[in-house]
């Protein structure tokens, strides 16, 4: 079996977690709902937009909460601009290709949102295969996207790495038998570790990073 590496998006190959929050508050305001950081921080970062709905709009009527959601995603894409990788993250998939590593995004941003995203920072052709947890009966925090990833990769997760920043993401991964590198966008170092992150890294430059996947390739 192959190796891969599997990346989330949002947070982990791009830091985007700002302008989401403020799409969700524009949008979240006219339903009477005020969500701060924290919230933000708790409920919001790494979760389905199902669970979300769950958790914020459980007042309105289910088509409601739908339109709403929707209403969100197209703010969050309306308002993206220019955008840029986290650093080394072009470096890390170079090392990736040079080694016969496969690659994925596994992701619970909508396909629309993370196709736009991948664009904007360039790594759009480089990352053809993407996990949509929204089109998966289980999303993230469950292992089915990084087990989904696994399997359209072709790789075992004895012999792969994770990339996440939420503690939704980690518990998918670490579900799925994955090693993971947890990235501080967000979360502390100290949080992604007790978590189960194997390193907590500001970005891809962090040496520890290519050492531990050295260590996951099968041998020759």
């Amino acid at each position: 079996m192959k190796s891969a590496l599997l990346f989330d998006l949002d947070g982990t190959l791009v830091d985007t977690d700002a302008d989401h929050l403020v799409a969700f508050q524009r949008v979240f305001a006219a339903h009477g709902v005020a969500l701060d950081r924290s919230q933000y921080v708790a409920h919001v970062m790494g979760a389905s937009n199902a669970m979300i709905a769950e958790v914020f709009l459980r007042h309105l009527e289910p088509d409601v909460q739908k339109a709403t959601i929707a209403a969100k995603e197209q703010a969050y894409r309306e308002s993206v601009g220019a955008l840029e990788p986290i650093a080394g993250a072009a470096a890390l998939l170079d090392f990736a290709e040079s080694h016969g590593i496969g690659l994925a995004v596994v992701t619970n941003a909508p396909r629309a949102n993370a196709d736009l995203v991948l664009k904007a920072i360039g790594l759009d052709a480089r990352l053809p295969i993407r996990v949509i947890g929204g089109e998966l009966t289980r999303a993230k925090p469950d292992p089915l996207p990084y087990l989904t990833g696994l399997e359209r990769t072709g790789a075992a997760a004895a012999h792969s790495v994770a990339f996440e920043d939420s503690l939704s993401g980690l518990r998918a991964a670490l579900g799925a038998g994955l090693a993971v590198v947890g990235l501080t966008t967000t979360l502390d170092a100290a949080t992604l570790l007790g978590a189960g992150a194997c390193i907590a890294a500001a970005d891809f430059t962090d040496p520890r990073i290519e050492r531990l996947i050295r260590t996951r390739l099968p041998a020759p």
